[in-house]
């Protein structure tokens, strides 16, 4: 999950000389930056069940996850002027897709939040092993979530700060991970974690899709470097590859280090595994140095995505898709924080499980599938929007991975975000479709 949600525009196109923007190497590294994060500290305990052959997983993912960062490059290159994915999926296919897709985001951001509250009180029970607890671990997720918008509620520049400060700190637990594997790994280990349940790879790999996506969530953010590259409609999509293909280097590199060095029956059980790792290689001082950091930076994206949920709901609110309460202009009124809060508050309650491992695993999913849907409209809105066949490829290639994954995830990942779309369809044509002007055909979007 992208733990750099907002990309601050503080510099028009007009004001950005050619020397001044990204050559395709240093966006490559924006993109990479913009994905590894909190996102993979508790993945490797959900990917216990599959074992070191969620390697095979992660190639999968980062294959799609290039293609899909493709979808968005090109998007940003045709409809520059869209507000986020919601913008693109108007433009390309109506205000209905555009509802959907901004509502979708929006609770993307809160149940994706509350996952990474989730991790945040994992690794806070390496210091407190009674958060292990169900209870006690829930009541952390709540003031965990509680507090962020309390810092977003005080100012958007304190929710950022906490999420801008938190960014080198969060890559430190994956660093020492990998360089723990390095000098620990286990090759009789891997090979005794590499498929525990037995069962044929067609079956499981695939299956783990959905978990695994989570940690490309925000790959969308190469669109936004459009403006921002020396050569866009060259040098986006190569970003866009790159990054990806860096980002996965180090998830691979992750994942083979914990399954090399931590027994599978331990890491089954953790709620820290980076922690874990650290310690067993280089003792409880490092292990503790690692929570820390991992601690620092759950928490700081926290606030990032707890100001992205509330920023979506206020343009939600701009285009009439969403209570007028949720904003007015670019005000966002204490309500819109408020009631995110409250409705993570019940998500937190309704997903609690036995294990935080367990929690983490569901909630991603959930998102992923979620996010998986979004990126779908998206590419048929490429199909709409494109007049070359290089983009409608790219277009298709994007809606058959993000359909395929969607199709592979567990039931109880799809049902979640088949109720909401059914909500938001019946909210639409009871209510909205009815309260919006006409469209401005002369205006409208192709």
């Amino acid at each position: 999950m992208s733990d750099n949600p907002l990309v601050a525009n503080t510099l028009s196109v007009n004001e950005l000389s050619d020397r001044h923007k990204l050559g395709w190497g240093l966006a490559a590294l924006v993109v990479a930056g913009n994905m590894i994060g909190s996102g993979l500290y508790l993945l490797p305990v959900s990917l216990a069940p599959i074992g070191a052959s969620s390697v095979i997983g992660w190639i999968v993912a980062a294959i799609g996850a290039a293609t899909l960062a493709l979808v968005f490059g090109a998007l940003g290159r045709l409809r520059p002027e869209a507000d986020g994915l919601a913008g693109f999926a108007e433009a390309g296919l109506g205000r209905f897709a555009g509802f959907q897709v901004s509502l979708a985001f929006w609770i993307a951001c809160l149940v994706g939040n509350v996952a990474v509250a989730v991790a945040a009180t994992g690794y806070l029970g390496f210091f407190w092993p009674v958060l292990k607890d169900p209870v006690a671990a829930t009541l952390c997720n709540l003031g965990l979530i509680w507090a962020a918008t309390l810092a977003y509620i005080v100012g958007a520049r304190t929710a950022s700060w906490l999420a801008a400060t938190a960014l080198v700190v969060g890559l430190i637990p994956i660093v020492i991970a990998v360089v723990a594997g390095a000098v620990a790994f286990d090759p009789d280990l891997f090979a005794a974690s590499w498929n525990p349940a037995g069962g044929s790879l067609v079956q499981s790999v695939p299956a783990s899709l959905a978990v695994i996506f989570w940690a490309y969530l925000g790959l969308e953010s190469a669109a936004a470097l459009s403006h921002r590259v020396r050569h866009p409609a060259r040098d986006v999509g190569r970003a866009s590859m790159v990054g990806v293909a860096l980002a996965t280097a180090v998830y691979i590199a992750a994942t083979v280090a914990v399954f090399g060095v931590v027994p599978l029956a331990q890491l089954s059980n953790s709620t820290s595994p980076y922690a874990d790792l650290a310690g067993q290689v280089f003792g409880a001082s490092i292990a503790g140095f690692v929570a820390l950091c991992a601690i620092a930076k759950t928490f700081g994206t926290i606030g990032g995505w707890t100001m992205m949920g509330g920023e979506t709901a206020r343009a939600a609110a701009r285009k009439g898709y969403m209570p007028a309460g949720f904003g007015q202009g670019d005000r966002t009124p204490i309500a819109n924080p408020l009631l995110g809060a409250a409705l993570m508050s019940v998500v937190v309650v309704l997903s609690g499980q036995p294990t935080l491992g367990g929690q983490f695993g569901m909630l991603v999913g959930v998102t992923s599938v979620l996010a998986l849907l979004i990126y779908a409209v998206c590419s048929i809105a490429l199909w709409r929007l494109a007049r070359r066949s290089q983009a409608r490829i790219i277009a298709v290639a994007g809606l058959a991975f993000a359909l395929a994954a969607v199709a592979f995830a567990a039931p109880g990942y799809i049902l979640p975000s088949a109720g909401f779309f059914v909500l938001t369809t019946t909210i639409w044509f009871w209510r909205v479709r009815r309260s919006l002007p006409p469209v401005d055909r002369g205006a409208a979007a192709p």
